[in-house]
């Protein structure tokens, strides 16, 4: 799922044809080429990367011979190596880093403390340099988890798995995104931060008034609301960019009474009624499922606890 944010994200951000966009990933990482100026947006939005920056070169572990040749701009350095999740154990990582640094000390000079490059040694399947340009800064995540919210209810994504479950939508800013299932606002919450314009619908009243009071709180506006069955969105919501949803499934979930695959059911249907040609909806499920009425384009599963996991699926109307 991170990797796939990673893709989505240059899609929504770059001009050119996303076919032309070259793209590799592995273990922990991501390589793809890109505009760089492109760069910073990518940067702004993405959810489920920590680090990003200018890729400099995959090495094997018994081959570093390529470090002799790698070349940084002017300033000084430091070289941060990391292991994924407990990868390449019998290589020192210290000695990669003492190595990479004692070439690249003949041209700049080195500061521990305060550089002005930092030169990442990410150990995963290869040993890949990149130069970290990018700290993503997910603190604000923590500012608006469910907790943190003046109305909440327990049952919430995590701002983050919001905030990626949008991106892999490709929406832009300015794009109109939908919450059927609306909630606490969470998901809506994380797509205006983005700069969408966002609208929030729910069958329960009480919950439209909780999402109005969070967005209110955090500052943020409210494209459209209104209080509706899942039945009565595509009369009510047309054209649409994108659908972003959460439907309700845990034990405590109000459904009056319905049964929660036959909500879901119904969900499917009214999202493809309510998006535009080429639009897209991640919709989050506790199973894997198919249907005939959008093309499901990928699904990602998230272990939660015990027998719980979420499936996020991304469908597109064409």
């Amino acid at each position: 799922m991170p990797s796939a944010e990673v893709l989505a994200c240059i899609r929504a951000e770059s001009d050119t044809h996303e076919n032309s966009i070259k793209y590799v990933c592995g273990p922990g990482y991501a390589i793809a080429q890109f505009d760089e100026h492109i760069a910073d947006s990518i940067a702004e939005r993405i959810a489920l990367t920590q680090k990003m920056g200018k890729y400099i070169g995959s090495f094997d572990p018994g081959d570093t011979s390529g470090f002799e040749n790698i070349i940084i701009p002017e300033g000084t350095f430091a070289v941060r190596p990391r292991r994924f999740k407990g990868m390449m154990q019998d290589i020192d990582s210290q000695h990669l880093a003492r190595k990479l640094g004692k070439c690249l000390s003949k041209n700049n000079d080195v500061s521990l403390t305060d550089p002005d490059i930092e030169v990442r040694v990410f150990m995963s399947d290869r040993i890949h340099v990149f130069i970290s340009d990018y700290n993503i800064d997910r603190s604000s995540f923590e500012d608006r988890k469910v907790g943190e919210r003046p109305f909440f209810s327990p049952i919430s994504l995590h701002p983050k798995y919001a905030r990626a479950s949008i991106n892999l939508t490709r929406v832009k800013k300015g794009d109109v995104i939908l919450d059927p299932f609306c909630g606490t606002g969470g998901i809506v919450m994380e797509a205006a931060t983005m700069g969408m314009k966002v609208i929030a619908s729910d069958f329960d009243e009480r919950m439209i008034e909780g999402c109005i009071e969070n967005m209110e709180h955090y500052d943020l506006k409210l494209h459209d609301h209104d209080v509706l069955d899942i039945g009565d969105i595509p009369g009510r919501f047309e054209d649409v960019d994108a659908v972003v949803t959460d439907p309700p499934y845990g034990r405590s979930t109000h459904t009056a009474g319905e049964d929660v695959k036959n909500i879901h059911l119904r969900a499917l249907s009214s999202v493809k009624g309510c998006l535009k040609n080429g639009g897209r909806a991640t919709i989050v499920l506790p199973y894997e499922t198919d249907t005939d009425v959008m093309t499901k384009e990928n699904v990602f599963t998230q272990k939660v606890h015990g027998s719980l996991s979420r499936y996020y699926h991304v469908f597109a109307k064409h």
